[in-house]
């Protein structure tokens, strides 16, 4: 199907919901999504994570399915979305990442940037900057906050290219995979896709755990 009959969908579109997203923009919606994502603050709630497990489940032929997507297209905006967004987020975060965080008042974007700052300092520069591409909300903080800590531009760049090809295209082909050996899997998209959500939330939940701990006499968490 041509990329601009994607974009031409006249219905409402919801951008929580990976479904929606795909029906209305096709594979263009995947890189605008990826991009304000890891690029762009305000992109900390999309479903980068489920829309990329989707884009690959309606990647494959046959089915009932709202829309089909062309698997080398899904691939390369995704790619380029997330490639594109991370390094435009480093330079944000170079030229004042900090101050625009100051102005946010978004409790959930703060929690974030304090993950993301914990990332950097526990797993060094590269390791911090490919896991915070599978952690939601940190992927969203980390680009900006590693270029306003001053995290060296060629550091940064090599491993949020690995990342981002890790992430991308490992859950792209997964959804594919998955779409590919399992007869009529249409019938369980929803529930597979909140599973997406929820195995994609478990890093933040098990950090929030190890946050709320017993308190040791010192003030800290055991």
């Amino acid at each position: 199907m041509a990329l601009s009959a994607h974009m031409a969908a006249p219905q409402a579109v919801n951008l929580l919901d990976a479904g929606s997203l795909l029906s209305a923009f096709g594979a263009l919606g995947i890189a605008v999504v990826l991009f304000a994502e890891t690029g762009l603050l305000v992109g900390f709630f999309l479903p980068g994570d489920s829309l990329l497990f989707t884009a690959g489940l309606l990647c494959v032929p046959g089915g009932n399915r709202p829309v089909h997507l062309s698997l080398p297209q899904v691939l390369a905006f995704g790619v380029i979305g997330a490639l594109l967004g991370a390094q435009v987020g480093y330079l944000i975060g170079r030229r004042g990442g900090r101050s625009l965080l100051a102005r946010s008042r978004s409790r959930k974007l703060h929690d974030g940037a304090e993950r993301a700052e914990e990332f950097l300092h526990r797993y060094g520069h590269a390791k911090a900057v490919v896991l915070a591409r599978f952690v939601p909300v940190v992927r969203t903080v980390l680009n900006p906050l590693a270029g306003a800590l001053g995290v060296p531009a060629r550091v940064f760049t090599l491993w949020q290219v690995v990342g981002g090809l890790l992430w991308t295209v490992g859950l792209i082909l997964a959804g594919y995979a998955l779409g590919s050996s399992v007869p009529d899997v249409d019938r369980y998209l929803l529930p597979i896709v909140a599973l997406v959500v929820l195995v994609s939330l478990t890093p933040v939940a098990v950090e929030m755990v190890r946050r709320r701990g017993p308190r040791t006499p010192d003030g800290g968490t055991r």
